[in-house]
């Protein structure tokens, strides 16, 4: 058969994923306090966007000839017009941005009156992090020790329980110095408050706190030097509650291990969260949902949310065709742009709006009853509500957050696979995971209930599940098997 070339011609329709149509995507996954990032990042980069205030707004338009205000009133449909190419430059550039010239609500960075106190005179000192702690108890030593400069090192690598997760050898590598220097470093660190800091296991910090308690509080308790042993010889079999080879290998009796075991329970096996703050993520819901005259009503949570607008120094300038040709279409390209982004932005929030509106609808039984009334619900439900693709919905309640009177909510909290059930039909795995966590805090401590007991049960109360299904949703829930449960009682 002969090879030859041929041109053929053919149509198909495909998605081009474009610069901004890929901004649009990412801006529409991101949460709020990101999105604040992205409008901050976005305004430094690009001269025709700024953030507006009332005041500021209310100034200008005063300025503004006349025509500029009535042009200012266009309709928001009047924005989507902008074609690129040729046919942007023949656009009224003051009719097609007026809208976000001066109708975009100001709300955010509005200064504070001459006869007020700056705010930041009024923010509390924050507090000391687990460094400074140990920089600050090192420099109470006084000592010019090269020692003291590779234990501040050190300090700066102990991860937020306080340990030291970094090999020496990479340690000595970096500073250039002996691995016996960053042991001695490290034995000076150890040394520190609270006892067990720069340990490199558990094991190692529990003995550091016991060795403290010796060097303390001498023989008062005579469990504390057993304690030592158990774990410097027992670990392993400590961990797995291994009672019986630990009375073998130490020669100890059952009451004696029982002594150990609570000397054990009262050390502290996360140190580093004494000295330092525990960082916590800060959530700003991106909706607030409340109800109003027996009906849930959902509103953006726009309080202090930055406000953008185009520059109207920069539009005046395209205006007044003061600028030379070069000049006047990187404005003219900066100015699509900002459109793109400003658009983009309100689409993210329209679209979010109306999630959330389909996800209160569907899950109104769970905000007016409880956890007992959340219905399962899965993305394509809500994709069908609102018309859209359901990879759309996954972008929307990633990072996402609702402020109900029941509390604040991921998105992704209303969304579980459903369970079968005799009489209400399907109900949602998170009422199971509820029904499940009631009987075992329920059962007898002598007598705990296996997964196949649980399943029973939940099987009369007209609740389809399998054993192995309950077994997943136990450890999901981190409740230990009943065996590890009888074992530690016994």
């Amino acid at each position: 058969m002969a090879l030859e070339q041929r041109l053929n011609l053919k149509l198909a329709q495909k998605l081009v994923m474009t610069p901004t149509l890929q901004q649009a995507i990412k801006l529409l996954q991101l949460s709020r306090l990101e999105l604040e990032q992205a409008i901050s990042q976005e305004v430094q980069v690009n001269p025709l966007l700024e953030l507006s205030d009332e005041d500021q707004r209310s100034e200008e338009t005063e300025t503004l000839p006349e025509e500029a205000v009535e042009a200012s009133e266009a309709p928001a449909a009047e924005v989507g017009a902008e074609n690129a190419g040729d046919a942007f430059s023949q656009v009224n550039i003051e009719e097609l941005f007026g809208n976000f010239l001066h109708d975009t609500p100001a709300l955010g960075l509005g200064g504070w009156e001459d006869e007020e106190r700056s705010p930041l005179e009024n923010s509390p000192t924050p507090p000391g992090s687990l460094f400074d702690s140990i920089v600050e108890q090192l420099r109470f030593l006084a000592s010019d020790d090269p020692i003291n400069k590779v234990a501040e090192f050190i300090a700066g690598n102990l991860d937020p329980d306080g340990y030291l997760r970094a090999p020496l050898e990479d340690l000595a590598a970096t500073l250039d110095v002996g691995v016996s220097d960053v042991e001695r470093a490290l034995r000076l660190v150890q040394r520190l408050e609270p006892a067990g800091i720069g340990a490199r296991s558990l094991q190692e910090c529990f003995a550091l706190q016991l060795e403290r308690q010796l060097a303390g509080a001498a023989s008062a308790n005579p469990a504390v030097p057993r304690a030592l042993e158990v774990v410097g010889r027992c670990f392993d079999d400590l961990l797995h509650q291994r009672w019986e080879r630990i009375t073998h290998k130490l020669g100890l009796s059952l009451e004696e291990v029982r002594q150990v075991i609570e000397v054990l329970r009262h050390l502290d096996p996360r140190p580093g969260l004494q000295l330092g703050p525990i960082d916590s993520m800060v959530i700003e819901p991106d909706v607030v949902v409340t109800k109003d005259g027996g009906e849930w009503r959902v509103a953006l949570a726009d309080d202090g949310f930055p406000r953008l607008r185009l520059s109207s120094r920069y539009v005046h300038m395209l205006r007044g065709r003061a600028v030379d040709s070069e000049a006047a279409s990187y404005l003219r390209e900066r100015m699509r742009a900002a459109l793109w982004f400003l658009r983009s932005v309100e689409q993210r929030q329209a679209t979010i709006l109306r999630v959330a509106k389909a996800i209160v609808q569907r899950q109104s039984g769970f905000l007016d009853h409880g956890l007992p009334h959340l219905r399962p619900l899965v993305l394509r439900d809500i994709a069908d509500d609102i018309g859209m693709h359901e990879s759309t919905i996954s972008r929307v309640v990633t990072n996402k957050y609702m402020a109900t009177p029941r509390g604040v909510f991921p998105f992704k909290f209303f969304f579980h696979s459903a369970i079968s059930h005799a009489v209400d039909g399907d109900i949602s795995s998170v009422v199971v995971r509820d029904r499940i966590k009631e009987l075992i805090s329920a059962e007898e401590p002598h007598r705990p209930l296996s997964d196949a007991r649980v399943a029973r049960q939940l099987n009369r109360l007209g609740i389809r599940i399998a054993r192995r299904t309950v077994a997943k949703y136990r450890e999901e829930m981190g409740i230990p098997s009943s065996e590890q449960r009888r074992r530690a009682l016994r």
